[in-house]
């Protein structure tokens, strides 16, 4: 097979080097037809056919990224297929390839040993079935009101806990106290819909728990989400979980979304006043800042990292922070977002193996109703009316003054995303904008919503 780059005809190159930059920059369906291209002309190359692979794997497309990879060989290639085995449901197939890749010794990957080691003891399952009613809606309680932490009640094989969603991790995570050791598990939300044959890793959340002052005993992963068509509502305290895909809610706006090797997701945003510039963000519910960017995502808000203003209560003097004048998501736009440079975010890009400009989190979907589409490879996102004052000016926005939000964990979590929130960090004070995160549960202004999906 073709290898080398001397051994690519110079328009396979071009095309190649295309789908590189906009696969970096999260653009992943013209990444898909720019690789397209590539493979047109040299369909053996074996570079253009793992980065095609890694495409058809970020749009969820997992036989396509199992056609491509087809006799590729290597350890890339492998964990590449084990990764498309594996949240297609094929467990056997998956621990071979998992276990294939982690045979290279230059290999160092926790999840996928975690993963094999589930994958060969669940034999005769099919992850993530949902049985029972169509749809459950159940009350998020707001557990501190210095930061907005998205927990829900959930029966874990019939105990009753809380838990966290944690878009930035892959799996389901529980308790080291509870779990020993990963391990095949069930849930149930509002004693209406179950899911069976869970996945989930093991790892001790006694942290997390000091840190939002709750008994947190799992982390409700980003793949769990997609599969429960899940509305997030923290305005509106309320948490939708559906064994069937919602249509479009009404006044929404469509964000699509890619999961970079399957697990971590992302999605495109502008920064800036020109809108065609737009970069990838990671979405961590884990953090309750509203954005926390790099410096080349403050270059492209207009600012340069190193004028921003210091986070004077920060001991280590590492944070900084500033006020992105508009942020884009789909068709909205978000003015005065409050950010923080200064974030661990190299470890999380290392891992992905993308150029974030930045991380979105739960200190600005807070104020957004959110629902999971098309097994989670879209976003609908609805203002919140509290929200909608704050814009129009009748209400002022609130402030976190003195409290202190939480920062992406230093690490990545098991999919290849970011993990579980880090220790606290230091006070803050946010300038005073629609996005702050809330000092207390939102104006109520914002009714609790019956879900008519």
């Amino acid at each position: 097979m073709i290898g080398p780059e001397s051994a690519r005809p110079p328009a396979a190159e071009k095309w190649l080097a295309r789908a590189r930059q906009e696969f970096q920059s999260a653009d992943v369906d013209n990444a898909r037809d720019a690789v397209a291209k590539a493979l047109t002309i040299a369909p053996a190359d074996t570079e253009t056919r793992l980065l095609a692979g890694r495409i058809a794997l970020a749009r969820l497309d997992y036989a396509e990224a199992l056609r491509l990879l087809k006799g590729v060989a290597g350890s890339e290639a492998a964990g590449l297929r084990g990764r498309a085995l594996w949240y297609k449901g094929d467990l056997d197939a998956a621990a071979d390839e998992l276990e294939a890749m982690l045979d290279d010794p230059e290999v160092v990957d926790d999840w996928a040993k975690s993963i094999a080691k589930l994958a060969r003891r669940g034999a005769g399952r099919v992850p993530f079935t949902l049985s029972g009613g169509l749809l459950a809606a159940i009350e998020m309680p707001h557990v501190n009101p210095a930061a907005p932490f998205f927990v829900v009640p959930v029966e874990i094989d019939g105990e009753s806990a809380l838990a966290m969603i944690s878009t930035g991790t892959g799996e389901v995570v529980l308790d080291s106290s509870t779990r020993k050791e990963p391990s095949w598990v069930s849930l149930r939300f509002d004693r209406k819909i179950e899911v069976n044959d869970v996945p989930a890793l093991t790892q001790d959340l006694s942290g997390i728990s000091k840190q939002i002052g709750a008994p947190i005993k799992a982390l409700l992963g980003v793949n769990l989400i997609r599969h429960l068509n899940a509305t997030i509502d923290y305005g509106g305290r309320q948490f939708v979980v559906r064994s069937f895909s919602p249509p479009a809610p009404p006044d929404a706006t469509r964000v699509d979304v890619a999961f970079i090797k399957g697990g971590g997701m992302v999605l495109r945003s502008s920064l800036g006043p020109d809108k065609t510039v737009q970069g990838p963000m990671l979405i961590d519910t884990s953090m309750t800042f509203p954005i926390a960017l790099d410096k080349e995502g403050w270059k492209k808000a207009g600012f340069e990292a190193d004028g921003l203003k210091r986070v004077e209560q920060d001991p280590e003097q590492k944070l900084k922070q500033g006020v992105v004048p508009m942020l884009r998501l789909g068709a909205l736009e978000i003015p005065k977002v409050p950010g923080v440079y200064g974030a661990p975010l190299q470890a999380v890009e290392k891992q992905l193996q993308l150029d974030l400009d930045g991380v979105i989190g739960a200190g600005l979907l807070a104020y957004f109703r959110v629902t999971f589409g098309d097994g989670g490879r879209l976003m609908w996102i609805e203002d919140d009316s509290a929200m909608n004052k704050v814009l129009q000016g009748s209400e002022p926005a609130p402030s976190n003054e003195g409290q202190a939000p939480a920062a992406p964990a230093d690490g990545a979590g098991p999919a290849g995303a970011i993990g579980s929130p880090a220790p606290q960090a230091p006070p803050s004070p946010a300038p005073a904008s629609p996005a702050a995160a809330p000092k207390s549960p939102p104006p109520a202004a914002a009714p609790k919503r019956t879900p008519d999906q």
